[in-house]
Parts: C-alpha cells; structure tokens; sequence
C-alpha cells in the first residue's frame, strides 16, 4: 500500500544477523533473530543461531530454553544437544554439560565436537585419562580439523607425557603450517624435554613471525627466555625476560616467580627487580 511500512524479508534478516555474529556482534543479531521468529515461529534455522547468539552473550539460561524448544520437536538433534551442553557447562552445571554432550554422540556418533567438549570438560575437571578417550573420538569423527589432536596434545604436556604431546603438535604443524598454537607448543614441549635449541629455534621463528597470530608476544618471549637461561646465556635471557615483562607484567612475572629454571638467577639484583621479589 501507497506510504505503508514495507513487510521485512525474512531472509534479508538472517543475512544480516548472520554478519553480525561472524562479526563478533552476537547481541545485535539476537533482536533481528527475534523478528523472523514473529514472522516464522517455525524457522530452526533461526531459533538456533539464536541459541548460538545468546551463548556468545554469555545468556546462557536463554540460550538452554532455545535448545530445549528445538529437542522438543527433534530429540536427536546433536547439535542442539552439545550447544545446550556449552551453555550448561557455563553455567556450571557439569553433569548436565556431560550428559548433552553424550546425547549428542549417541544422536549422531560422527560429530566431533560433542566429543571434543566433553573431552575439554573432563580435562577441566582434571580427568586427563577421559578427556584423551573423548579426544581419540573427535579426531576419529573428524580428523581434518585441528583442534582436537592440538587439545590432545595440551591434555598429553599437562600429564607430563612430552614425547607424545610433542608428536600431536608436530602433527598440527604438518596440516596446518599456519597453526601458531601448535609451533609455539612445539617448542615448549622440546623446551621440556631439555632440547632447548631446538625450542628456541622455534620461538624465533614465532617472533619474527607476529603477523601469524595465535600465542605470540609475550608468552613467546618468555618461553624463549626459559631456555636462553638453561642454556646458561644469562644476559640474552634476562633482556627477553624483560621484554616479556613489559608486554605482561602480571602474568610473566607470576611465571618466573616460579620457574626453577630461573633459580640460579634468584641472587641476580636485576632478576629481583624484574620480577619483583
């Protein structure tokens, strides 16, 4: 009609919520997902990608009532399942967190990123045993994607297991040259095993690359510094140890606090103040 309000395209709604969230703007995309619900109360599309919205808003009590609208409708749908599941793991709610996720492997045995949540879980929890198995399922499911052999290895340098966690990030590395992550935990994990070289080999890599993302600045300094020091190259490590420190104060300096590497350093004048003895 002639000076009326144009009716709104639902699709047009979705284009744009969508870019929003792919944007990092998942409150903006909420009320747009809202609007194509009044329209299509049916539209699951809709109803979860607002799920997915709200769990990035950290509205994780909505988010679980949109999951469950959908269950409602599809028991067996696997990705309302593990969503529901990070919303609930969130919130704190562990065994509900764990009991999606199985719903969702049990709905669709294939789909890896149940696994691979429950597999964090566990390792939060501190059931490193547990979160390997859940981890052996997800790169089963799902072997072209990165983030379970990589988490697999966290889990394998946390347990003390570094010849194996080394493997799983050298593995990353083959697939995913670009992966930052994975090359800087290399290093650490060759730092580990005493081939502190090699690791700092790596780290300069990393550092002359800081365009690449991923864990790079001061964390890399200061692993680096680690093992200039156990190399006995005080002066060289004490300047990155510096460094370091300047990027992250708070962080790096709870870190040497603690590191034994640094120990024959406690009497160092410039090692006191840095770290603040």
């Amino acid at each position: 009609m002639f000076g009326g309000r144009a009716a709104e395209d639902p699709e047009d709604l979705m284009h744009r919520a969508m870019s929003l969230m792919e944007g990092g703007h998942p409150k903006g995309a909420i009320p747009l997902f809202n609007r194509v619900l009044k329209m299509d109360p049916g539209n699951l599309s809709a109803l979860h990608n607002k799920g997915l919205a709200l769990n990035q808003a950290r509205k994780h009590a909505d988010a679980v009532t949109c999951f469950d609208l959908i269950l409602e409708g599809n028991p067996r749908d696997a990705p309302a399942h593990n969503n529901k599941g990070i919303a609930l793991a969130e919130m704190g709610n562990v065994q509900g967190a764990a009991e999606c996720y199985d719903l969702a492997a049990d709905a669709d045995p294939g789909y890896a990123a149940a696994h691979f949540n429950k597999g964090v879980l566990l390792d939060r929890l501190g059931d490193r045993e547990g979160a390997l198995a859940c981890l052996d399922e997800a790169i089963k499911a799902d072997p072209r994607k990165p983030n379970p052999l990589f988490y697999r290895g966290i889990v394998l340098g946390k347990a003390g297991r570094h010849e194996e966690a080394l493997n799983c990030f050298k593995g990353v590395c083959r697939r995913f040259p670009r992966h930052a992550d994975a090359k800087f935990h290399t290093g650490i994990e060759m730092a580990e095993l005493g081939d502190h070289r090699r690791a700092i080999r790596v780290f300069d890599e990393i550092l002359a690359d800081r365009g690449s993302g991923g864990s790079g600045g001061a964390s890399v300094a200061y692993a680096k510094s680690r093992s200039l020091a156990a190399e006995g190259e005080g002066a060289a490590a004490m300047a990155l140890l510096g460094e370091a420190i300047s990027k992250d104060p708070k962080t790096i300096r709870a870190w040497a606090r603690e590191e034994k590497i640094f120990e024959r350093y406690r009497s160092s004048e410039r090692f006191r103040k840095m770290v603040k003895l």
